[in-house]
């Protein structure tokens, strides 16, 4: 709303009446239940991660529905929402340059209050109103490992990555600033840049600024924003650039992003693109920086590549960031695991009788996290395979759907063929499909799937 007075953009409206709206019917919902006092399970935490995201993307979309330019409705609006609240930068918007400052602004905003995690920022507050919030941060908490926490109370954890990120999003916004950026640009980019959403203020992304220099600072806190903030919080506290280097994530994650930057580069000098040796060298190190933090930037129509670099960058999105980042995909540690795992099978093919412990770094993995990993890549693909055919079903072609539903459950945003540029022209059903699949790749899988168990409901 705000925003909004200062450039005069005529949208104020639409925010005043969603927050009355929002504050009315929260009341009413508030005050039957305002003395109840119950602490939470470890289950309840599934159920209300869940149900939170839902009602918060239908929160979210009120602007939209309710603002006169542009006209949206609820289900394109909600999908806006979902895909800003769980940092995928899927859109059905487009001429975003003649949109008012404040719906960019706003679109902008959403994507950087999902980045970290809207519960986690809950569960700072919780323990004020005396509710319990370790359930709910062990069900939001991306990534393999849930029981790690950097402080011993929840709150503080909440607030030290809060902190974290905040900080990350200022230097962002300065390093925009400065290197060329006007202070709206900076300050929007940098909310989609740290929470690698991928939403832009201009219809042509990165390419609108011509400037290679704004695409390496994004490259730079695209690749920061895709680390473990454990690690940032822990390389803080410590004063120690070891930290990183001593992470066996962490060096995997840098290794496979500088492989596919150096396979995707010499790939197109040999192809003899229209790009100098400068532009492809950093049209090449952006692009695959954005894929694999998910972040879904571009600087130049990556899906018009020669030969299989498209697939390629779709591909490294499935892999995502690290673990405890704001990045989605699989996880680098998953990928690991799964890796190594594999290695062992076919060493105890060779010698039946070995003991051959799965390890990262010089640890042995509990069989706990190997067959959890094994479970979430095994629901992974049965989901990936049910959503594709469904989006086949409901009018996409192959090659669409198929990056349809990559682009939505790793929330990496940009797809290939007909959602290639966005989600536009797409029907509504695949829309709905989309966003169940921006939930589930945010909630990481588990904590949505566990609800349609019938286990869960009878115990």
């Amino acid at each position: 709303m705000l925003v909004s007075l200062i450039y005069r953009d005529g949208s104020s409206a639409a925010f005043v009446d969603a927050f009355l709206l929002l504050l009315g019917s929260g009341i009413l919902i508030w005050l039957p239940n305002r003395k109840e006092k119950k602490d939470l399970r470890l289950r309840d935490g599934f159920i209300v991660v869940a149900v939170f995201w839902v009602v918060v993307s239908a929160a979210g979309s009120l602007p939209f529905i309710l603002a006169d330019n542009p006209h949206m409705t609820f289900t394109d609006a909600f999908f806006e929402a979902v895909s800003g609240l769980t940092t995928t930068g899927a859109t059905v918007l487009s001429e975003l340059d003649g949109l008012p400052h404040s719906i960019l602004f706003y679109r902008q905003q959403l994507q950087w209050l999902g980045g970290m995690g809207i519960i986690v920022l809950a569960v700072a507050i919780l323990p004020v109103l005396g509710i319990g919030g370790m359930q709910l941060y062990r069900a939001e908490t991306p990534g393999p490992v849930k029981d790690a926490k950097l402080t011993p109370r929840i709150a503080e954890t909440a607030k030290a990555l809060w902190a974290i990120y905040l900080s990350i999003t200022v230097a962002c916004s300065l390093s925009y600033w400065l290197a060329g950026m006007n202070i709206f640009d900076a300050i929007g980019h940098a909310f989609a840049t740290v929470s690698t959403g991928g939403f832009s203020t201009h219809d042509a992304s990165f390419a609108y600024f011509k400037s290679p220099l704004i695409e390496m600072v994004g490259v730079v806190f695209m690749v920061l924003s895709g680390i473990n903030f454990s690690l940032h919080y822990m390389a803080l506290r410590r004063n120690s650039l070891l930290i990183y280097l001593h992470d066996r994530e962490m060096r995997a994650y840098i290794l496979i992003m500088l492989s596919a930057i150096v396979l995707v580069c010499t790939h197109l000098l040999l192809k003899g693109t229209d790009y100098t040796v400068g532009e492809t060298v950093h049209h090449g190190i952006f692009q695959v920086v954005s894929f694999m933090t998910t972040s879904g930037f571009t600087t130049s129509e990556f899906y018009q590549w020669p030969g299989f670099m498209p697939v390629l960058l779709v591909f490294v999105g499935f892999i995502g960031g690290c673990a405890g980042s704001t990045a989605g995909g699989l996880k680098v540690i998953r990928v690991m695991l799964l890796h190594k795992q594999g290695v062992r099978e076919i060493t105890r093919l060779i010698h039946p009788s070995a003991w051959v412990p799965v390890k990262i770094g010089n640890k042995p993995q509990p069989y706990r996290v190997i067959d959890a990993v094994w479970g979430f890549f095994a629901l992974y693909v049965v989901s990936f395979v049910i959503l594709m055919l469904s989006m086949m079903e409901a009018g996409l072609d192959q090659i669409s759907a198929f990056s349809a539903v990559a682009a939505c459950i790793n929330n990496v945003g940009p797809g290939l063929g007909t959602v290639a540029t966005s989600f536009s022209t797409v029907s509504d059903p695949v829309k709905w499909l989309g966003c169940f699949a921006m939930l589930l790749g945010r909630l990481e899988l588990f904590t949505l799937l566990v609800l349609i168990t019938p286990a869960y409901w009878r115990s």
